[in-house]
């Protein structure tokens, strides 16, 4: 597959000059599993975390990971091609971004979403016309069953999705404890945290603050064994709850990311008034999603992101940017501004 910029990555993208797509840009778009899939089975096997210790021939790959000879090295030559591994000689090695992103014993580990995704995520959105068709998730869940008390019922599961949470958040978090006014604040909160990847980036940064993640309860451990490996447990605490049952924990700052898309609006008007009332005077509210842009023509994520919602639960779905602004006011929230984030990722915040 050709890796140069072509006009379906520049629509992918989300790049206007992509109008007008050749047939080879076409193709790619609509072939492009073939790429994804390829990348999703080499973070399953293990394959970027076995080249972290250095560079292994095609045959001392392929033995280590447990491949059939037919198929492993045009596997390998083709991630060679995708710019995902680098070769010199017979040896094959990680590129830089390969060996910083997708080796599971490295903090900036991103691998758990691409992981939950091959497992996942993959065989649902193989059913994406069915989701088109019917208007209902594709994730074998029953009628009116809830994605997430499938999730958590199982603490395999729960360690599943709690790393794809991590992976996921990793770029948005980095933005955010960095360009945030952390100074002019005390505590803060992350709902709907899983491991805890936020509260762990701002709490490395800022070290005055004090405060945690709020999340169901089958959470707990994984989100304390996370912050105890960052060292953080003395000033970050798990907060257990429900965010649709009860009321949220006070903080001066609460942050929600990737937690109101999972929902229906009216699930995410009650969880902003929610926000709202826990916050003190002066408070924040952090939203950050793939915001979608206001005329629904650049974000080509965050729309995907949408129809990922579809495809795997049973009303959420993104927004764009004046939907959003217009229901954290609606929350009571008196000054609200949104703004570029990090990559598809986009902040609304709202001072109580």
């Amino acid at each position: 597959m050709d890796t140069r910029i072509t006009g379906a990555t520049k629509a992918m993208a989300g790049e206007k000059d992509a109008a007008e797509l050749s047939p080879e840009g076409i193709m790619q778009l609509g072939l492009g599993f073939w790429a994804s899939k390829t990348l999703l089975s080499a973070v399953e096997l293990g394959l970027f975390t076995e080249l972290a210790a250095g560079p292994l021939d095609c045959e001392t790959l392929r033995s280590r990971l447990g491949l059939h000879e037919r198929g492993a090295r045009d596997f390998f030559d083709a991630l060679l091609a995708l710019r995902m591994l680098e070769r010199d000689g017979g040896a094959y090695r990680n590129t830089a971004a390969t060996d910083r992103y997708l080796d599971c014993n490295k903090s900036t580990y991103v691998g758990g979403m691409l992981a939950g995704a091959g497992q996942r995520l993959y065989a649902n959105w193989g059913s994406l016309t069915e989701a088109l068709r019917t208007g209902k998730p594709q994730n074998g869940t029953e009628d009116g069953e809830d994605l997430f008390e499938m999730l958590f019922s199982d603490p395999e599961k729960v360690a599943m999705f709690a790393k794809a949470m991590t992976g996921g958040s990793l770029q948005a978090a980095e933005a955010l404890a960095r360009r945030f006014p952390w100074a002019n604040y005390d505590t803060f909160i992350d709902i709907g945290t899983a491991e805890g990847r936020l509260p762990v980036e701002v709490g490395r940064l800022h070290s005055h603050l004090t405060g945690g993640g709020f999340d169901l309860p089958p959470m707990r451990p994984v989100f304390e064994a996370y912050v105890e490996r960052h060292a953080l447990g003395g000033r970050l605490s798990f907060y257990s709850g429900d965010f649709l049952a009860g009321p949220l924990p006070s903080a001066e700052v609460l942050v929600m990311g990737h937690i109101l898309h999972d929902w229906n609006l009216e699930v995410k008007r009650k969880l902003l008034a929610k926000a709202h009332s826990a916050l003190p005077k002066g408070g924040a509210l952090i939203v950050y999603d793939q915001i979608i842009d206001d005329e629904r023509r650049e974000n080509a994520a965050g729309l995907l992101m949408s129809l990922n919602m579809l495809v795997n639960t049973n009303g959420g779905f993104d927004y764009t940017r004046a939907e959003g602004i217009g229901w954290v006011r609606e929350a009571g929230f008196a000054e609200v501004r949104c703004e570029h984030l990090a990559g598809p990722h986009s902040i609304i915040v709202g001072i109580k």
